[in-house]
């Protein structure tokens, strides 16, 4: 319970981060089979779709550390099963990263990594 409240906590200073930098909330947490995405978001005319890392300290590298290649290749499944189900964009799709390291200030990684989604 503890973990989910932190991750919660996390995943809304996040929401409150990158709205104060104009980007706009389309959903939160959605799920499939594949795994789970934290925000969707637009951004300009790009949908952005966002992983919160919250890490209590950078002893194992950080938050930004844990997006490993396994997690961004859930991330493009769950990303291809929201654009199947909810459309085909009008525009540009991006992975953006959201890390929270030890009470520090956000860090935002905008196009953190290149990820195929045909």
């Amino acid at each position: 319970m503890k973990t989910q409240r932190q991750g919660r906590r996390a995943e809304q200073e996040a929401l409150n981060f990158l709205q104060a930098r104009g980007l706009r909330l389309v959903e939160t947490n959605y799920r499939c089979r594949a795994g789970e995405i934290d925000l969707v978001m637009t951004h300009g005319a790009t949908l952005v779709f966002v992983e919160v890392r919250m890490r209590v300290s950078r002893t194992f590298g950080g938050a930004a550390a844990s997006v490993t290649p396994a997690k961004q290749r859930k991330l493009c499944t769950a990303a291809r099963h929201y654009l199947l189900s909810r459309g085909e964009p009008d525009g540009p799709v991006r992975f953006d990263v959201v890390a929270l390291d030890g009470g520090a200030a956000p860090h935002w990684i905008p196009n953190a990594f290149d990820a195929p989604l045909d």
